[in-house]
C-alpha cells in the first residue's frame, strides 16, 4: 500500500486555543437516542446478488427521503412489484402505492432512486437497470409541496416509461443518483457503458425538460501497477452532492478492466480514492486544487491520470469498495469514507468477501480550510464485505452507519478522531448495508435509515425503518 505525504494520520486530538474552537468544544458531541422501529413491509423481496439486496445498497440514492415534513421509501415486495410509501414525520404509519412495474431481474444492482425538482413540486423514480435501459415514473406537480392535500394513490403518478419524458440517455444504463440543484432544479447522474469500461454522465430536468449535459469521465487512457496494465476502466461515485456553498462534489474510486493489474484475481480491480468539484452545476470539473480537470460533454473530461486528483493513493490489491460514501459539513468542506483491507494484514487480498470480512477497516478521509487531507482510521473492525455511510449532525459531528446498523460516531470538536460505538445494531438482524435518508437530518435532526432482516434463499422477509433523534 502506497501512501500520500500530504495525507495526515491523526494521532491525538486537536487543541482549542481560540474562541471559536472553544465554542465548537462546547457544542455537544455525537449521540443517538433510539425513537422508533416501523415496518414498510413483512414480506419484502429478497434475494442475494453482487453480495448485496435490491432494497439495501448503501449507495441507493435515494431510497429514502424526507420534504416538507414526509418521509418517502421505495422497494420491491415479494412479489417483484414496485412500491413507494409516505408518511408525515410525526406518524409511525405509513401509506404506500403500488407502481405498474416488476423488477426485471434478480441483480442487487437494479435499485429505485429517488429525487424531488422543488421547481415544481414533483417526485422522480429511476428504476430497475443494470447495463441495460431504465425505468421512470414521475408524479403530478405539487405533491411534494402540498402532500395532505393530495391522497395517496397510483393517478398521482404518472406512467412508467423507459425514457426521460422521451429523453432515452442510454441503452447501457446503471446507478442513477437524483440531485436537487440549490435552483431547485434536478440533475440525473448515471453511468453509461458497462463495469470496467464506462463513464458518468449527467442530465438536468427544468421544470419542463429533461436536458442531456453529457458525460464527464473517461474510460480510457492507460493505469499500469506493479502487477500490470489496463487501457480501459469506469469512475465510481461515492456520491455526488451539493455543498452549502453550492459546490458539487464527488469523491470516487476507478475500476480498471484488465485484472492484470493486481495480484490475485480474487480481489477488486478497484484503486486509489479521487474528488473532484465543479462550482458551475456540473459543466466543469476542477482538482482540490482548483485546476480545470474536465468539462462536461466535452472532449476532455476527467481521467485516470489528471494531475491533483489523487488524493490517496491505494493499488489494486486491498479489496478497495467502491461506491462508499461522501457528505460535505456545514463549511462546505468535504468528507468520505472508504474501505479497504490495510497493509499490515499483508499486501495481497485473494478473496475480497472473505479477507474485507475479516480484516476490513473504515477510514475517514477530510479536507480542511487550509486544503491539507487527513485520514483516520475508524477504530471499528468492518465485519462485513459491504458499505458504511457518511452523515453530519447540526454540530458537525460526523456518523458512519456499518453495515448491520451499526452506528459509531466523532465529535467535531476532537477533529472527527475519537470514534465510537454509538449503537451495535442488537436486535435488529439486518443482513448487511442499508439505506440512510441523507435529507432528514436537516430538517428534524433525526437519522433514519431502513434495513432489512436477514432471510435465506428467496423468502421475503420484513423491511423496516429506524429512528434516531441526534443532538439539537
Amino acid at each position: 500500500m502506497r501512501s500520500l505525504a500530504t495525507v495526515v494520520l491523526a494521532t491525538a486530538l486537536l487543541g482549542a486555543a481560540t474562541p471559536g474552537a472553544a465554542a465548537a468544544a462546547a457544542a455537544p458531541g455525537p449521540a443517538v437516542s433510539r425513537l422508533a422501529d416501523t415496518q414498510l413491509d413483512a414480506r419484502a423481496l429478497y434475494f442475494e446478488s453482487y453480495n448485496g439486496l435490491v432494497n439495501n445498497n448503501a449507495f441507493q440514492k435515494n431510497g429514502l427521503l424526507t420534504y416538507k415534513g414526509y418521509q418517502y421509501a421505495v422497494w420491491y415486495t415479494g412479489d417483484r412489484s414496485a412500491v413507494i410509501a409516505r408518511r408525515a414525520l410525526s406518524e409511525r404509519s405509513w401509506q404506500t402505492v403500488t407502481l405498474p412495474h416488476r423488477l426485471t431481474a434478480d441483480d442487487s444492482h437494479n435499485v429505485i432512486s429517488m429525487g424531488v425538482s422543488r421547481i415544481d413540486g414533483r417526485l422522480h423514480l429511476n428504476m430497475d437497470s443494470h447495463s441495460s435501459g431504465f425505468f421512470y415514473v414521475k408524479s403530478v406537480a405539487g405533491l411534494l409541496d402540498d402532500p395532505a392535500g393530495h391522497p395517496w394513490t397510483s393517478g398521482q403518478f404518472g406512467a412508467v416509461q423507459t425514457t426521460l419524458d422521451g429523453l432515452a440517455l442510454t441503452s447501457q444504463f446503471t446507478y442513477p443518483q437524483f440531485i436537487a440543484t440549490p435552483e431547485g432544479r434536478l440533475q440525473l447522474s448515471y453511468r453509461t457503458g458497462v463495469s470496467g469500461n464506462g463513464r458518468n454522465a449527467l442530465a438536468e430536468y427544468d421544470g419542463n425538460t429533461w436536458t442531456d449535459l453529457g458525460a464527464w469521465s473517461s474510460a480510457t487512457g492507460t493505469y499500469t501497477s506493479e502487477h500490470g496494465s489496463s487501457t480501459a476502466r469506469n469512475m465510481y461515485l461515492h456520491g455526488i452532492d451539493y455543498g452549502p456553498d453550492g459546490r458539487l462534489h464527488a469523491f470516487y474510486t476507478w475500476r480498471e478492466q484488465n485484472n492484470a493489474v493486481m495480484c490475485a484475481s480474487g480481489g477488486l480491480t478497484n484503486h486509489d480514492t479521487g474528488y473532484v468539484y465543479s462550482s458551475d452545476r456540473g459543466r466543469t470539473w476542477r482538482n482540490a486544487a482548483g485546476a480545470v480537470v474536465g468539462t462536461t460533454g466535452g472532449s476532455d473530461t476527467v481521467a485516470v491520470g489528471d494531475a491533483g486528483t489523487v488524493v490517496d493513493p491505494l493499488n489494486p490489491d486491498h479489496s478497495l469498495m467502491n461506491q462508499e460514501s461522501q457528505a460535505t459539513d456545514s463549511a462546505g468542506l468535504p468528507h468520505a469514507l472508504i474501505s479497504y483491507v490495510p497493509g499490515r494484514f499483508g499486501q495481497c487480498t485473494t478473496d475480497y468477501v472473505a479477507d474485507r470480512t475479516s480484516n476490513g477497516r473504515v477510514f475517514h478521509l477530510s479536507k480542511d480550510a487550509a486544503g491539507t487531507w487527513k485520514k483516520t482510521e475508524i477504530p471499528v473492525p468492518l465485519g462485513s464485505s459491504q458499505r458504511t455511510h457518511l452523515v453530519f449532525d447540526r454540530y458537525d459531528n460526523a456518523y458512519a452507519v456499518m453495515p448491520y446498523g451499526r452506528i459509531v460516531a466523532a465529535s467535531k470538536s476532537s477533529g472527527w478522531m475519537d470514534w465510537k460505538t454509538l449503537f451495535d445494531g442488537s436486535g435488529l438482524n439486518a443482513f448487511g448495508e442499508v439505506v440512510v435518508d441523507d435529507t432528514r437530518l436537516a430538517q428534524d435532526g433525526v437519522l433514519s435509515f431502513l434495513y432489512q432482516r436477514k432471510s435465506s434463499g428467496t423468502t421475503p422477509s420484513a423491511l423496516r425503518v429506524i429512528d434516531f433523534a441526534l443532538p439539537s
